[in-house]
């Protein structure tokens, strides 16, 4: 069914109005020194007694490393315990220490106020209006990210060559993320859209490849293997990226296992990769197929004074 766009007007600007009102525009929440997003992990976790790092992600739809790093915080704060899960030990089961749920305690006697406060604003028929659409628009919106997500799980696929508004759109992934987390500007951009045109006059040599995640016809991933740019029968691997909404769903761990395939069936005697400090889960992605450090230094070319890196993979 069409919603009534002066409906969807009305809903977002209520919507705005919420955020700000209930504290999420802040570094903090519910006057604690959390952000949001750690106030919502304890919720859910007091909500369940236990839940592991998988089942937050998949709860708060956050990405897996800034998960990890987050519950890391909150054991070493004193907040979490962790527990070996007894019907798998790899995986641990996290709840809450005393003092993480006196904080809880304090989280909700906030949330119950503010909520108590606004509803003594209403009579009793608003007061059960209110309740039932909130309910009703909340589940409507699970629902959307639960479909989006089978969705994407279900049409991701990776194919290989050229493909076209190939180098437009594999540029612009690098750069609105590195613009957005690290301050890199039109330099970047500029150098990785050159890079990229000049590789594709050349991927027709069988020694150079790349990669394309495609989720209904547009790109969200991409890997490519440059075989002749190092020279010594070395491979450089070259623009891995993801799109936003694919980060933590194993999309840019079967790019790089394409990649790795098709080096080993050229017999590359290395393949190298140039990053830098601060791409952790990257990293932590690279060493899983073999990579280790073997340079790192300070670098200023792309604007800003970074720990460049360069992998190796023999």
């Amino acid at each position: 069914m069409m919603a009534d766009s002066s409906i969807v007007e009305e809903i977002r600007i209520s919507s705005r109005l919420m955020v700000r009102e209930l504290g999420f525009m802040n570094h903090t929440l519910a006057a604690t020194d959390y952000s949001p997003s750690v106030v919502h992990t304890l919720l859910e976790i007091e909500a369940r007694s236990s839940l592991t790092a998988a089942g937050i992600v998949q709860i708060l739809g956050l990405e897996k490393s800034s998960v990890s790093r987050m519950l890391a915080k909150l054991v070493k704060a004193g907040e979490l315990e962790e527990t070996f899960s007894s019907e798998d030990a790899r995986f641990k089961q996290l709840s809450l220490s005393p003092q993480g749920r006196e904080t809880v305690r304090r989280i909700n006697a906030y949330g119950n106020e503010r909520v108590i406060s606004a509803l003594q604003k209403m009579d009793s028929s608003q007061q059960r209006v209110v309740s039932k659409g909130l309910s009703i628009y909340a589940q409507a919106l699970k629902a959307c990210r639960d479909d989006s997500s089978l969705d994407e799980k279900s049409t991701i696929t990776i194919v290989s060559g050229y493909h076209p508004g190939m180098i437009g759109r594999i540029t612009e992934m690098h750069g609105s993320f590195y613009a957005r987390e690290h301050h890199f500007g039109s330099f970047f951009e500029s150098k990785v859209a050159a890079g990229l045109a000049e590789f594709s006059g050349r991927l027709e040599k069988p020694c150079n490849q790349i990669w394309l995640a495609m989720l209904n016809g547009r790109i969200v991933g991409s890997v490519a293997i440059d075989g002749e740019d190092l020279g010594n029968n070395e491979a450089h691997l070259r623009w891995f990226i993801l799109d936003d909404g694919c980060r933590g769903s194993g999309v840019g761990r079967k790019l790089i296992a394409e990649a790795m395939i098709f080096c080993d069936q050229k017999q590359f005697s290395a393949v190298q990769l140039w990053t830098f400090n601060k791409l952790t889960a990257a990293r932590r992605l690279y060493e899983s197929f073999g990579f280790t450090l073997s340079k790192e230094w300070q670098g200023d070319q792309w604007g800003s004074t970074i720990t460049e890196q360069q992998f190796t993979r023999k």
